[in-house]
């Protein structure tokens, strides 16, 4: 009898198994392969990463920018160029990530167009191993895979990136944000021909895959004082990268270099972008100094209608009591020329 209900309970839990809705299914499949791009809720919640940037935002504009590692503004993410223990440079961590892949908790990495867009999509994500070969990195086949060491990792060339930021007002807090959008690695090689250095753009990776992971790695941020340190994901969030501008997405879709002929013409051209993003954050609630101004100006226009009501009230009860008197006076002579005709009248009589 054991036995024949043992065997009927395999039976309903395997047939509730199969009895499954398919969408129920797929959607567990799905969160099984969203979960391999992502880390742990734990890790999430010691390490919170900032808010994404809504769809519908009422005024939003990309910018475009080259990050040189070799400023001081940005060289805690250049060093160290191979990993000492857990520190390792932002290439490092980001080649490793790439080479994981988002099936074994790693991240996706997709191709650098030549035209300079970055596109997201299935068809243009990098494979490891083509872009090892396209670049001329030394691996080994082992029986488990891929092997590399890190001192094959061309972290030392990659001394700039391409970034992509939105700079953009949220109406739901009515407060003002740059965000990072996504990051291109450049590398620099010399040529065959030994003229100079040349830039291979590799790929671009989304900075929101990212930011989970660079919550948990720190650079210094001074020469001064070795303990200054904070997280990537605060330096990046904080918007503390300096690079230049080469780009905004516009309805053309041309780069500086496009329309500005001359060296002059870029450096005037970036400053004015520079500005036009500084002013509409200084004056997102309107500007401070002509809302001042109007305001004064009203203020001393009613205090001058105040002083003409004042003077006009002053000259009204003046004249009142001008007038009063007067009255009285031609009222007095009248009644005494009056008396004057009747003693005259009396006298004839």
């Amino acid at each position: 009898m054991k036995r024949i209900f043992l065997i009927v309970c395999v039976a309903a839990v395997v047939m509730s198994t199969f009895a499954q809705p398919a969408r129920r299914r797929a959607e567990q499949q799905q969160g099984t392969r969203s979960n391999a791009n992502t880390i742990t809720t734990r890790a999430q919640i010691s390490f919170p990463t900032s808010a994404p940037m809504e769809e519908d935002v009422v005024w939003r504009r990309d910018i475009y920018r080259e990050l040189n590692l070799t400023d001081d503004a940005n060289a805690g993410l250049y060093y160290p160029t191979e990993p000492v223990g857990s520190q390792m440079n932002l290439f490092c961590y980001i080649f490793k990530l790439m080479m994981l892949g988002p099936r074994n908790g790693g991240i996706s990495a997709y191709e650098y167009r030549m035209d300079g867009n970055e596109v997201f999509t299935d068809s243009a994500r990098v494979k490891p191993l083509q872009f090892l070969d396209n670049y001329h990195i030394y691996y080994e086949r082992t029986d488990r895979g891929i092997r590399l060491d890190n001192s094959d990792i061309p972290s030392a060339e990659v001394k700039g990136y391409y970034l992509k930021e939105s700079a953009y007002y949220d109406q739901g807090t009515s407060t003002f944000h740059r965000k990072v959008i996504a990051l291109c690695p450049i590398m620099y090689r010399s040529d065959e021909f030994g003229d100079g250095e040349v830039k291979y753009p590799l790929f671009w990776v989304k900075y929101d895959d990212l930011a989970p992971f660079l919550s948990k790695q720190t650079i210094m941020t001074s020469n001064l004082n070795n303990a200054a340190t904070m997280s990537v994901e605060d330096y990046f969030t904080m918007n503390h990268y300096q690079g230049k501008i080469y780009k905004t997405t516009n309805m053309l879709g041309r780069t500086l270099a496009q329309y500005c002929t001359t060296d002059s013409a870029m450096t005037k051209e970036q400053k004015k972008i520079e500005n036009e993003l500084k002013e509409f954050e200084k004056n997102i609630f309107g500007n401070a100094q002509k809302r001042d101004s109007l305001d004064s100006i009203a203020a001393v226009k009613q205090d001058v209608k105040a002083v003409k009501s004042r003077t006009r009230r002053s000259s009204r009860s003046t004249e009142t009591t001008t007038a009063r008197p007067s009255r009285r006076s031609t009222s007095s002579s009248g009644s005494s020329s009056n008396a004057a005709r009747v003693s005259v009248r009396r006298q004839r009589h």
